[in-house]
Parts: structure tokens; C-alpha cells; sequence
């Protein structure tokens, strides 16, 4: 892991997007695009804004021009990709090659993995983010489908019930992860902690919104944003009822390790520590 040049910033949805949306950080030198933006070179680093997952993503992709105007970005493109063949076409390629940054839109993860996985992009995707200074952002869909093991969806309402969440293949960019996002929002608990019962040996991470994690050498990561991270690590469970249940039973899991972090947090997967900052520097 510590050989990744790349940095992965997965966010939880409803990030700000402009001096407008007061969620207590200052938007041009707090907020999370602004983190998206320093991190990709600057404001004049070539940024690529894929709203494959939206049903609107025209005006996503308008949401997402303006946001970054507001920071004082200068060179923002937006790549509508709907169709596999478009990810082979030489212009969208070179686009690619490129960009110092791409940024997933939100919406359904699924067509992110169905259009993207597999392609040229998707190969030059995971080239730059292993050998280059280069950054993946996703929000929502955007964030989920950057783990191996994704999820799909599910019911928060029938959460803790074996089958409630419905788990595809991703982008493969953080394999050691499974994403949830509008974690506390939508009441996600339960759909993540399915998902790391089916994969015991990988760390499940739930992202409020407006929250985001700044990942580098795809191992070391920060917390960003308003809200809250929580970290669900299966490792030293000595209970877990889910292969053995029917579908739609109610699972059981003991000594479940639950984290709870936020902004400037930090944590290392390797080693699974955890830097908590200290509370008179959050309120600096």
C-alpha cells in the first residue's frame, strides 16, 4: 500500500458547494472541494467532473462548474460518460491523462461500476492514482463505488436482517474498504454492519454528510468536513451469525470495534491506530 502515489477523497454526500451553505467550516479554506482542489495542485490543476452515476447530469455537472468557480478553479471539464464505448474514445482518454483530479458525482453507484469498470478509463484510473500525485474524489455513489467489495443498496429499514444489503463489484481503488455514505442521514448502521459480516476481514467506513476522509498511500487517511465518520473494524469479532442464517433473520455479531471520528481525525489501516485531534485545536 505504501507504494500509492494517488490520493482518494471519498465523501458522504451533500458536500457544500458554495459560501451560501453555512455548515460552520468556511467554504473557500474549509470546506471539502476546497480540500479536493489543494490536494489535485491548486487552482489551476486540471479537474474532470464525472456525473455517470446522476440522472441529472447535466445539472450536476453545472453544480459542479460553479463550486469550483467559486474557489477560483480555472480549468474544470465535465466528462459525461453514459456508455462503455465512450471510455475507449481516444479524446476522453487523453482527458484522462490529463487531469490532476476526477470527481465522481453522486447517484447510482452501480452505473458508475457498469460503465466505468473494466475500461481503458478505468485502467488509466488506476495507473495514475498508483504512480502519480493524482486525485480520485467521489461523493456518495462516487465514494462507495471506489471500494472492491461495493455496496449496491439495501434497506435501512431492515437493517440487521441477513440480505438486507445488496453488495456488487466497484472500482477495486481501495480494496480494503467497504463505503456507506448519508450515514447518519438515511440510518445506515445496520447495512454497513451486514456488509462486514459478509467481509470480516475489511474495514467498513460510514461517511455523514458533508464529511469526507483524505487517503494517501492507500493506507493513511484524515477526516474532512462537518460531520462525523464511524469506522466499523471486524477484526477481533467472536461472534458473527451470518453465514449460518437464512435470509431475512435477524444476524448478531459480538465484539463489533466501533470508531466514531471527526474532522482532523486520523487513522491508519495497516495498524488500525487512531490520532484523535486534540479538542483545544478543533476549536482553534
Amino acid at each position: 500500500m505504501s507504494s500509492i502515489k494517488g490520493t482518494l477523497i471519498p465523501i458522504g454526500g451533500n458536500e457544500a458547494k458554495g459560501k451560501h451553505e453555512n455548515n460552520g467550516l468556511d467554504y473557500i479554506t474549509e470546506g471539502i472541494l476546497y480540500h479536493v482542489v489543494q490536494q489535485s495542485g491548486g487552482v489551476n490543476a486540471k479537474i474532470v467532473v464525472i456525473p455517470t452515476a446522476s440522472s441529472i447530469p447535466t445539472k450536476v455537472g453545472e453544480n459542479y462548474l460553479a463550486a469550483f468557480s467559486e474557489l477560483g478553479c480555472t480549468d474544470v471539464t465535465v466528462l459525461k460518460l453514459k456508455e462503455r464505448s465512450q471510455c475507449e474514445l481516444p479524446k476522453n482518454l487523453a482527458l484522462i491523462n490529463e487531469a490532476k483530479c476526477v470527481m465522481f458525482s453522486g447517484g447510482d453507484q452501480s452505473k458508475i461500476a457498469s460503465v466505468i469498470g473494466g475500461t481503458s478509463i478505468h485502467d488509466i484510473l488506476i495507473k495514475k492514482y498508483q504512480n502519480e500525485n493524482f486525485v480520485i474524489a467521489g461523493t456518495s455513489a462516487g465514494a462507495m463505488a471506489m471500494a472492491n467489495e461495493m455496496i449496491a443498496g439495501g434497506s435501512s429499514t431492515e437493517a440487521l436482517l441477513k440480505g438486507a444489503v445488496i453488495m456488487k463489484k466497484g472500482l477495486s481503488l481501495i480494496p480494503e474498504m467497504i463505503i456507506d455514505t448519508h450515514f447518519i442521514r438515511r440510518g445506515r448502521f445496520g447495512r454497513l454492519a451486514e456488509a462486514v459480516a459478509i467481509h470480516p476481514s475489511l474495514i467498513g467506513i460510514g461517511l455523514a454528510e458533508d464529511t469526507g476522509l483524505i487517503i494517501k498511500n492507500g493506507n493513511e487517511f484524515k477526516v474532512i468536513g462537518s460531520g462525523m465518520v464511524l469506522m466499523l473494524d471486524p477484526r477481533n469479532l467472536t461472534h458473527n451469525s451470518h453465514e449460518k442464517l437464512k435470509v431475512g433473520t435477524a444476524m448478531s455479531m459480538s465484539n463489533l470495534t466501533t470508531h466514531i471520528l471527526a474532522n482532523g481525525d486520523r487513522f491508519t489501516m495497516d495498524d488500525r491506530k487512531i490520532s484523535v485531534l486534540p479538542i483545544h485545536e478543533a476549536f482553534v
